[in-house]
């Protein structure tokens, strides 16, 4: 038996923590102790000393059996487009390797998404997300979203530095441009490709009408075209994209 010995140092005993004394009750049940099984696979077990019940080994394809799963070994990777990965236990792999161009997904290879950039139809993408719409009468894209109510000169040198999809930048749209807006579907592509629609309100135009400092402005609920001040009134900013 382990001899403990305590070294009081003058000080009080009531430092010393209270002992709990667990009580150990003694079990001739087999199954309480472990033993349940009536016999084992070529005898590697042992056996219950209260009884004929046996506790049993595992062998080795037994072990790996139940364990593989349980690490995620569950994969034989050979479906199309793959192969194993370099781990392996009880012949199953955790992962699969697809072949160039696929990818892992939904438990097989699956062929990769390539993301969508450029000219669809109506729709203008950058980087799988689409950046701007056309009605089918347009030869120009306009940005998903406005940039808000700005003079003139801000507007347009927003739309300049305003990127449609890398350097591939924007400009404030013509009168003419603004009209065909006003009287087109563009709401309605728009909002269905996760844009916001144009108000029904005056929108800056490009063109000049040739008196120092002015420029166009068009109404977007009626398509009129009015002339003001660039830098005395601010008028709503929707860039577009000309050339691709």
């Amino acid at each position: 038996m382990t001899n403990i010995k305590f070294l009081l140092l003058g000080g009080s005993l009531s430092f010393i923590p209270t002992l709990s004394l667990a009580q150990c009750v003694a079990t001739q049940d087999c199954a309480t102790l472990g033993y349940t099984e009536t016999s084992c696979n070529g005898g590697k077990g042992v056996k219950c000393p209260f009884g004929n019940k046996w506790f049993c080994f595992e062998t080795e394809e037994e072990f790996k059996t139940r364990l593989c799963p349980e690490l995620g070994f569950t994969l034989d990777c050979s479906g199309k487009n793959q192969t194993g990965s370099n781990y392996t236990c009880n012949g199953k792999y955790n992962y699969c390797n697809c072949a160039e161009g696929y990818s892992w997904k939904n438990g097989k290879c699956e062929k990769t998404e390539q993301m969508q950039n450029g000219a669809v139809e109506d729709l203008y993408y950058c980087n799988g997300t689409v950046v701007g719409v056309r009605a089918p009468n347009m030869n120009y894209y306009i940005a998903m979203q406005d940039l808000g109510l700005m003079t003139w000169s801000s507007g347009n040198t927003a739309c300049l530095s305003y990127s449609f999809c890398g350097n591939l930048k924007g400009t404030l749209p013509t009168k003419d441009q603004l009209v065909t807006m006003s009287k087109s579907s563009l709401n309605s592509l728009l909002s269905t490709n996760g844009g916001t629609e144009l108000k029904k309100l005056s929108y800056w135009s490009s063109t000049s009408d040739y008196s120092n400092g002015y420029h166009y402005n068009v109404n977007m609920s009626n398509g009129i075209a009015n002339s003001s001040w660039r830098d005395n009134s601010n008028k709503y900013v929707r860039c577009v994209l000309t050339s691709w």
